[in-house]
C-alpha cells in the first residue's frame, strides 16, 4: 500500500525546489541583462586608431581631423566624440583653403550641440599667422564662435598679448580679450637675427 502522506511530502519538496531554482534563474537573468545595459552605455560604439579624415557639411569640406584615437559614445547623455590622446584640426573656407590649425592634448566633440571642448596645451594658428595658446577653449559651431575663460596668449608679428577671457569668430581673426594683462612689443631686428641664425628647415 502506498503511503499518501509520503507522496504528498515528496511532491511539496519538489515544488519548493523548483520554485527556488526558478527564482534564482530569474534573478540571475535580470542581473545579467542589467549589467549588459550598463556596460553598453559606458562603451564606445565606434573606436578608430590613427585617423586622418575630412569632415564635410552639405558636400563642402569643413575641417580635417588627425588623431591617434577617436572614440564615439552614442549612449552617453549628452553623446560625444572623445579624442583623449590629442587631436590636430584644420579648418577650411568655402574654397577649401586652410583658415586655421588647431591642436591640443585632449578634445571632446558634443555632436548634438556641435560644440568642441579643447583641453590641455591648446595651440591655434590663424590665416594671418597669429599664434594663440591657452589651456581651455570652446568652439561652438552652431554660433560660429570660439571662447575661453582661461589665461590666453596671442603672438602677433609685432607684439605678444596676454590676458584672461577670450571671444572670437571661428576663423580666429576677429577677437576680444576681456581682461588684458600685458602687451609686449617684439623687436623686429631681434626676430630677424633669430631667423638668420636658425638652422635651415629640412
Amino acid at each position: 500500500m502506498v503511503d499518501k502522506s509520503h507522496v504528498s511530502i515528496t511532491i511539496n519538496i519538489s515544488l519548493v525546489v523548483m520554485l527556488i531554482l526558478s527564482s534564482v534563474a530569474c534573478s540571475g537573468g535580470n542581473k545579467a541583462v542589467g549589467d549588459a545595459i550598463t556596460e553598453r552605455d559606458s562603451l564606445p560604439v565606434l573606436e578608430s586608431r590613427i585617423v586622418n579624415t575630412v569632415i564635410t557639411d552639405s558636400g563642402i569640406m569643413r575641417y580635417r581631423v588627425k588623431t591617434p584615437e577617436w572614440l564615439v559614445y552614442d549612449k552617453k547623455n549628452p553623446s560625444y566624440w572623445a579624442f583623449e590622446k590629442g587631436v590636430y584640426l584644420e579648418t577650411y573656407d568655402s574654397l577649401a583653403h586652410v583658415e586655421s590649425t588647431i591642436q591640443c592634448d585632449t578634445a571632446y566633440y558634443y555632436d548634438r550641440q556641435k560644440l568642441w571642448k579643447l583641453i590641455g596645451q591648446v595651440l591655434i594658428k590663424n590665416i594671418r599667422g597669429e599664434k594663440i595658446s591657452t589651456n581651455l577653449l570652446f568652439w561652438d559651431q552652431e554660433r560660429k564662435s570660439v571662447y575661453s575663460d582661461e589665461f590666453i596668449k596671442i603672438e602677433q608679428p609685432d607684439r605678444i598679448i596676454t590676458g584672461h577671457g577670450f571671444e572670437s569668430n571661428q576663423e580666429m581673426t576677429d577677437y576680444i580679450i576681456h581682461k588684458v594683462e600685458g602687451i609686449f612689443y617684439v623687436d623686429n631686428e631681434t626676430l630677424a637675427a633669430d631667423t638668420t641664425s636658425a638652422p635651415p628647415a629640412n
